[in-house]
């Protein structure tokens, strides 16, 4: 039986992409400035930042097991900032950048494209944690069993409303009508799914499979990035004025960020201790959850043969196009120039080579 603690915390993925269209397009497109000081490395001292801010997209679980890394291990406060701010989720990250109220915020490619696209918002991707996403269509191996695209139709799957377009993008790009499947509305509990009333639930692999592998049920996975619609996730995402007036200070707190999730990928047993005890410590989390998570993370959705090659958080050309076509399937007409700019991370690694060989530190 599911906690209902645990329950009432568990992800609700649709909240990633709906929130964030919904709240950020709602904000006017104006800029505050942010609360970073000028640069004095550019005078010939020590950088120092002051404070910084990050908008974290969801709560503060093993997701973000880098980012308490690099605040637990110092890596902030070495890298020229007094304090880093974390600010929990769920929250618009686009609306919390605009607003002023962030210097950097943690989202998803698709969230970031749309509003860009449709608002106008001074906003660029620079870099991604998930080199592919985790959205994943969940289904049982007693009930449902959807393992193939083939297998997925004449199912009944359980769809969040602010995951609607991204479900249908992801039935049209692999020529599945929508009359093939039963569609049906839930929210973020996927009981019904556990319970066997339904076939299949759109969820996250870090989540939801996770929540049925220890209820003892067996999980699969039909996972959107293996299945024709890749993008990338866990973005970092910052202001245009950022990037022109505050690039110093950005490419510090990437430091930071690069070395503090090489720290969380080679020990990820360490990183989801700091979860349940320090940083997650009010949410009830248990520790196996938070290390399958960890691992999860470590070994399936950070790493790739681009980041072995370029270092953590690349978003290769071949990425950032794929992210693109997922854009286009949902209707969402956005450049890679428009969206992206790893001119940052291309300098971060050409002045400091060797945290690109993240796997053996």
């Amino acid at each position: 039986m599911m906690n209902t603690r645990s329950s009432s915390l568990r992800r609700k993925s649709a909240v990633r992409f709906g929130q964030g269209i919904a709240a950020a397009a709602a904000i006017a497109i104006t800029l505050s400035a942010c609360s970073a000081p000028a640069d004095p490395a550019a005078e010939g001292e020590d950088a120092s930042y002051g404070d910084a801010t990050i908008q974290l997209s969801w709560i503060k679980n093993a997701e973000f097991m880098g980012e308490f890394m690099a605040d637990s291990e110092g890596y902030f406060t070495e890298a020229g900032f007094d304090s880093v701010d974390l600010i929990t989720g769920p929250a618009s990250v686009e609306g919390s950048i605009i607003a002023g109220n962030a210097d950097m915020g943690l989202g998803n490619a698709i969230s970031t494209g749309t509003i860009i696209a449709e608002e106008g918002a001074p906003l660029k991707i620079i870099g991604a944690t998930y080199q592919k996403n985790p959205f994943t269509i969940l289904s049982l191996a007693g009930v449902g069993n959807i393992d193939t695209l083939e297998a997925l139709r004449g199912k009944t799957i359980g769809v969040q409303d602010s995951n609607r377009s991204l479900w249908e993008a992801f039935l049209a790009i692999n020529d599945i009508d929508q009359s093939e499947v039963d569609t049906v509305t839930v929210q973020y509990d996927p009981s019904e799914l556990f319970a066997g009333n339904i076939d299949g639930w759109f969820s996250y692999l870090t989540n939801e499979s996770l929540d049925a592998e220890l209820a003892g049920l067996e999980p699969v996975n039909l996972p959107l990035a293996d299945n024709g619609l890749p993008f990338v996730a866990e973005t970092f995402t910052v202001s245009d004025e950022a990037i022109a007036n505050d690039r110093e200070m950005i490419k510090a707190l990437m430091v930071a960020e690069i070395r503090g999730w090489t720290a969380a990928i080679n020990d990820p047993t360490a990183a989801a201790q700091y979860t349940v005890d320090t940083y997650g410590a009010e949410l009830g989390l248990t520790i196996e959850k938070e290390t399958l998570q960890a691992e999860v993370q470590a070994t399936d959705l950070v790493v790739s043969a681009d980041t072995e090659s370029n270092g953590l958080f690349t978003i290769s050309d071949e990425l950032q196009e794929q992210s693109i076509a997922t854009l286009a399937a949902a209707g969402i007409t956005i450049t890679a120039d428009q969206l992206f700019d790893m001119s940052l991370l291309a300098e971060i690694y050409e002045e400091n080579p060797e945290l690109v060989a993240y796997a053996s530190n």
